[in-house]
């Protein structure tokens, strides 16, 4: 396993490895948690990467499935402590919606995400301006603190395009959101002419999906897949939601989920003509935040 990978993906590991090993032993979930005298939910939780399974857990699962082999064993012991460490972001976790922190950790090891978002600008593309508005007008907040937290670390993922071994970037854009002035006209522009400069990064690519297609592939809404630099590691959608975050994992809805944004690609505007276009809309905010005499 890479040293660079997050708790997060080695937990993610880990359980698909212990999950291999039970069915090899032929025992289900309900079994598992009678021999260890836990619940059914707990195990599930570790075979899937939610919860972070203790040494001794795994220790207990590999002599129930019959795992001799000393080094296997050590293995994933190791990954299994590895697991238990807390990212960075782990310092934000009282402010954090529920599932994103496991988002977060999945994006820190990410070597690619392709993305389509249609109501707002992805959080690694936003100004700060831009993202605190976004806080304010989701969240429904008064705590000042909160939302500054959040809009802090949002700042702090958008290293990754910029680190010694950047992420690679291609996110599809709804024109709809380039018309919707969050934050106002001033902080709207703000956020396109940014939009504009990271897209001259060569490891970011920005289409824009525009009104003229129509209906079009990503109706059902936005969703980001997550490719890992180790191929052992699975993609993984992301899909937001209101209340909670979705992971698919399944191969059939990854497939899905790549077939719809290859069409998402195949539909949108070029990189040219997408920088042209969000321009045209940066320019629309400048006038519109002209005052009139």
């Amino acid at each position: 396993m890479s040293a660079s990978q997050s708790p997060t993906v080695r937990r993610r590991r880990l359980g698909m490895e212990l999950r291999k090993r039970r069915e090899s032993a032929g025992m289900r979930i309900e079994d598992v948690a009678r021999a260890l005298e836990c619940s059914m939910s707990r195990v599930s939780r570790i075979e899937t990467g939610r919860s972070v399974a203790r040494s001794r857990d795994v220790r207990d699962m590999l002599q129930l499935f019959g795992v001799t082999d000393q080094q296997e064993c050590e293995l994933l012991a190791a990954i299994a402590r590895e697991a238990q460490q807390k990212g960075w972001w782990s310092t934000y976790e009282g402010v954090l919606p529920a599932g994103l922190d496991t988002y977060v950790g999945f994006e820190e090891s990410a070597a690619s995400l392709r993305s389509f978002q249609n109501s707002l600008v992805a959080g690694l593309l936003q100004t700060e301006e831009y993202a605190r508005a976004a806080v304010l007008a989701a969240r429904h907040t008064t705590d000042g603190e909160e939302v500054e937290r959040l809009v802090q670390l949002r700042m702090r993922r958008q290293e990754l395009l910029t680190r010694e071994s950047p992420l690679e970037l291609w996110v599809i854009l709804d024109e709809a959101l380039l018309r919707r002035p969050i934050g106002g006209p001033g902080v709207m522009r703000a956020q396109l002419i940014r939009l504009l400069e990271v897209a001259e990064l060569p490891n970011v690519t920005i289409q824009v999906l525009p009104f003229a297609r129509g209906g079009h592939a990503g109706l059902d809404g936005p969703f980001t897949i997550i490719a890992f630099p180790d191929p052992t590691d699975l993609d993984v959608v992301y899909v937001p939601g209101t209340v909670w975050n979705s992971f698919l994992e399944r191969e059939k809805d990854v497939h899905r989920h790549t077939a719809c944004f290859d069409h998402l690609r195949a539909e949108a505007l070029p990189p040219d003509e997408s920088a042209e276009l969000i321009a045209e809309a940066a320019d629309g905010y400048k006038s519109s935040s002209t005052p009139t005499v």
